[in-house]
């Protein structure tokens, strides 16, 4: 109701709320995508994502393949899922948050820490719902 107002307010001319009406608008849509908190497994670093579903629709599975700039000059791609892509699905309901992680078991690991990486760059992003490419756009903060 607050943002109702808030718009109200944005017509009648207070600059104010026109950023808060703003500001509901594009919270409303898509996916959102920043980086998490990086974890030291076995001495390599395993950079995490968190995924915030501000859409309508519910995502299946959500994949950002990362770039990543190492100290030494070696660049390494890095996939953070949501899921086993051929396993079991863990969806993204609207206004739920998830961590998209490195699988271990099934990739390789970066082999240096996290204080080593020192560019981190999005290569290509996977969204599917309901069996095909979701409709809200995904953004990724790396």
């Amino acid at each position: 109701m607050n943002a109702v107002r808030a718009c109200a307010l944005a017509f009648y001319g207070a600059s104010f709320a026109s950023g808060l009406c703003a500001g509901e608008v594009l919270a409303a849509d898509g996916i959102d995508v920043r980086r998490g908190v990086d974890t030291m497994v076995f001495g390599s670093c395993v950079p995490a994502l968190v995924a915030e579903n501000r859409s309508t629709e519910t995502v299946d599975y959500l994949q950002v393949d990362l770039a990543m700039t190492l100290a030494n000059g070696q660049e390494r791609t890095v996939e953070l899922q949501s899921a086993y892509r051929e396993g079991v699905l863990y969806p993204l309901p609207p206004g739920a948050t998830a961590t998209l992680k490195q699988p271990l078991d099934t990739s390789r690991s970066l082999g240096v820490g996290c204080a080593d990486i020192t560019v981190r760059r999005v290569l290509r992003t996977i969204c599917e719902a309901a069996e095909k490419p979701c409709v809200s756009p995904v953004r990724v903060q790396p």
